[in-house]
């Protein structure tokens, strides 16, 4: 008999429809997970559930039905199911692609139980978050955990905990970079999701390093690996290098701050106004935290920000579009699943 093998994909999630009920069902699910809000559970849950979930839901979903398609449904989950199966052919029937999201739908519940099913000798978990964060992937390797230590019988299983430097990732945004004309933009942005400063805090477990000077993240060193952060600021310098970008052409900024307390920074949104303010006429964003097109790329950065820009005196502001189908990532994912 033929060992399969099996890869599990997991990326964030995503509502199963714009509608406010569904939107608030999805929030409630992904802000009560203590990774992602780390405070006591008791304040968490009367944080999300009395105040973020009835007041944002309607906003959320507002958002979402700006980038909701007719025919795919969610931007996030149609892409991530385009690379499933792309996966899927380029690994070959000797294995199993499954797909799953960490909150909604596909369920890692669901999911898990089909390579179950399937009789598989070996699972990869692959979190398709290219810089490790508690909040993402280590939220994503908790549940695995969780659910597969119920099984009887535990198959091999091993888990991917990033991928910010590797070398087909980075090729595969350069390549969907090149395709915009970098060399004719006046500034590039690489806009990364934010995460509060208390949970890169955390995870500084030397407590001498991190926040400890202003560019602390800047070179990625033995203090700072596991860091998302400099794990953002290696990945952007490896898309640099390959569009042979110096220093002064390109910015690292992130985005989607919640709440009032200190985010990583600089805010993607003071760096558009400050390069308006400058006299920069055409930005060019990659999103590099985002491996599918999603509500932070096509609406945060897509709208939002291209909006915000206009209005401050600039012309054009590009948004790089997601890997999605990208030929280049599809084999960057078969060689961290070991095909």
């Amino acid at each position: 008999m033929t060992a399969m093998q099996s890869v599990l994909l997991v990326n964030l999630g995503t509502p199963d429809s714009p509608s406010v009920k569904y939107v608030r069902k999805y929030l409630a699910e992904f802000l009560t997970d203590g990774r992602v809000i780390d405070i006591y559970p008791l304040w968490r849950n009367l944080l999300v559930r009395g105040l973020i979930v009835p007041f944002r839901g309607p906003r959320s979903a507002k958002l979402y039905r700006h980038i909701w398609d007719a025919q795919n449904g969610s931007p996030l989950l149609h892409y991530s199911r385009v690379q499933q199966q792309l996966l899927q052919l380029e690994l070959g029937e000797r294995w199993v692609v499954a797909l799953a999201m960490r909150y909604g739908n596909p369920s890692i519940a669901a999911a898990l139980a089909n390579l179950q099913k399937a009789k598989v000798t070996r699972i990869r978990v692959i979190p398709l978050f290219p810089q490790y964060a508690s909040a993402t992937t280590g939220s994503v390797h908790q549940q695995v955990m969780k659910l597969v230590s119920r099984w009887p019988v535990i198959p091999e299983i091993s888990f991917v905990n990033s991928f910010h430097d590797q070398e087909l990732l980075i090729h595969a945004f350069a390549a969907k970079g090149k395709k915009h004309h970098p060399g004719t933009c006046d500034h590039i942005l690489f806009s990364f999701h934010g995460l509060p400063q208390r949970q890169l805090l955390k995870g500084d477990h030397t407590r001498a390093h991190c926040l400890k000077t202003t560019d602390c993240c800047k070179t990625i060193n033995a203090c700072n690996r596991h860091c998302y952060s400099a794990q953002c600021h290696h990945t952007a310098s490896l898309i640099a290098q390959q569009l042979q970008l110096s220093p002064k052409d390109f910015t690292v900024c992130f985005q989607s701050r919640l709440g009032r307390e200190p985010w990583l920074q600089p805010y993607t949104g003071d760096v558009i106004k400050r390069l308006a303010a400058e006299g920069n006429k055409r930005l060019l964003v990659f999103c590099p935290a985002f491996v599918a097109d999603c509500l932070e790329t096509l609406q945060e950065i897509g709208m939002e920000y291209r909006e915000v820009f206009l209005a401050a005196g600039g012309e054009e502001l590009q948004l790089v579009e997601g890997l999605n189908d990208s030929p280049l990532f599809t084999r960057a994912l078969a060689a961290l699943a070991g095909g």
